[in-house]
């Protein structure tokens, strides 16, 4: 089934999120992924981004539905829209003197960040899409992953002006 990521802009208030939830739960969909801020430029806003599987068709009902609670100012189902998309986890990996030095060109291989040394253990963060983090946890894993916290997605669709410069290619005369 294809998968969805849904940005819901909705007011800040109490009980919001779980009326949202609530709408994908009646219907049968899991939520894969639910981040939830506020916006930093209006504090009154709350920003929802989730990302669920299911039938376009259902989904469609679920979109029309959300739009039609009282709290929720606007819902974007970014199908099929060219998005940057971003998620964030942060792994505390067994080390020793053997382990150290494999784990840091891992690190480094993945542009991540170390934010914690201990005597056997180093945290280490990293920010990137859900292949990019994948593939980290991946490599990692085999070192010994002692406890591990992710993010959800959030995304955003590109610029309008990033889109249409990136397809725009110059016209090619021939016979000039």
């Amino acid at each position: 089934m294809p998968s969805h990521t849904i940005s819901v802009l909705v007011e800040n208030e109490f009980g919001v999120l779980a009326r949202v939830a609530g709408l994908f739960s009646s219907r049968g969909f899991n939520i894969e992924s639910l981040t939830v801020n506020e916006d930093p430029l209006d504090p009154t806003v709350s920003r929802i981004v989730l990302v669920t599987s299911g039938d376009d068709a259902i989904l469609e009902q679920v979109n029309k539905q959300l739009n039609k609670l009282v709290s929720v100012i606007k819902v974007i189902d970014y199908q099929g829209v060219d998005i940057v998309e971003r998620e964030m986890v942060m792994v505390k990996v067994a080390v020793d003197e053997r382990t150290r030095s494999e784990l840091d060109s891992i690190v480094s291989a993945f542009r991540a960040h170390v934010i914690d040394i201990g005597h056997n253990a180093m945290t280490v963060e990293l920010t990137g899409d859900s292949d990019k983090i994948m593939a980290f946890i991946a490599l990692v894993r085999p070192l010994g992953i002692k406890e591990m916290v992710r993010s959800g997605k959030v995304a955003m669709a590109r610029s309008v002006q990033l889109s249409e410069n990136h397809h725009r290619r110059p016209a090619h005369r021939t016979g000039d």
